[in-house]
């Protein structure tokens, strides 16, 4: 099979334990770019925490962030982009500020969140090292439902940090029970993301496809997490990094090595040095587009 599209996660797939690219990967994905293929990202991140990361991969190709609610090259053209409401988000929030919980609502150009003391330090680590550039505004107010009820927002992702598992699953089923008109994504035991009903980073990866001719059999996704697990199926080539959870390398096609022993480089320089340049392969008249 010939694959035309590689599209990666970032946060435990890309990203090191420290935080940072190996150099090897960079390389890796310099590599693949030159054979014609093209790169994507595909994050929950905000889009201008994955443009950070893009830069520094020098992947120019559109990006599906905010769990596939919002696809953009750049923030002034988004060729796509999917919000919650304003009533559903302000219902939202209203009924999560019943639970200890903090609460962001994640708009391409700032996040807005819920002041709480979070006694889970690890859980706090996660909630205020989110990889945000120091231009992106992040702002915190006592009261996220107050706030809304005078400036309303409308933001393509809604991210919940809980302190307790139980409250988790009795949270997503409460929501999943009281509103139709989003979606509910477990990323693990202490972390929601709420986006508009039908958004997903499948359906995300799945336009910008067919915007660029790509069919999913075309394509190669490496991720590692749980929300990763559609692409993973439905993509030509469904590759989990060894750090993931067992669940994630079951539905995988290829487990690579773990992030911080380059599984990136290795999964990407092992499979595609077989593959000719997409140009060649025109020529030949084997790709006819």
């Amino acid at each position: 099979m010939i694959y035309r599209l590689l599209a990666l996660n970032i946060d435990g797939t890309l990203l090191q334990t420290n935080g940072k690219i190996h150099k090897s990967t960079k390389e890796a994905i310099e590599y693949v770019q030159q054979k014609g293929i093209y790169v994507t990202l595909v994050t929950s991140r905000s889009f201008p925490s994955a443009k950070k990361v893009a830069k520094a991969l020098k992947i120019k190709s559109p990006l599906v962030t905010h769990q596939g609610a919002y696809i953009a090259s750049t923030a002034e053209k988004p060729i796509y982009v999917k919000r919650i409401n304003e009533d559903i988000t302000y219902d939202t929030v209203s009924f999560l500020e019943a639970f200890p919980c903090q609460i962001r609502l994640v708009h391409e150009q700032f996040s807005l969140a819920n002041k709480l003391k979070l006694n889970n330090h690890l859980l706090a680590k996660t909630v205020f090292t989110s990889g945000d550039p120091a231009f992106y505004s992040q702002q915190f107010v006592s009261s996220l439902s107050e706030y809304l009820h005078d400036q309303p927002v409308t933001p393509p992702k809604i991210e919940v940090y809980f302190e307790d598992k139980n409250d988790l699953k009795d949270a997503k089923s409460a929501l999943g029970n009281m509103f139709t008109e989003i979606e509910i994504i477990e990323l693990d035991s202490l972390r929601l993301d709420i986006v508009t009903a039908g958004v997903s980073k499948l359906t995300g990866l799945t336009y910008l496809g067919k915007q660029l001719g790509i069919r999913r059999s075309e394509m190669v996704y490496i991720g590692d997490g749980l929300d990763d697990i559609p692409l993973i199926e439905a993509a030509g080539l469904g590759v989990s990094m060894w750090n993931a959870n067992y669940d994630v390398k079951r539905a995988s096609d290829w487990v690579t090595r773990s992030k911080n022993e380059h599984g990136v480089a290795y999964m990407v320089k092992e499979h595609f040095r077989k593959q000719q340049p997409i140009e060649f392969l025109r020529k030949m008249n084997i790709i006819k587009k």
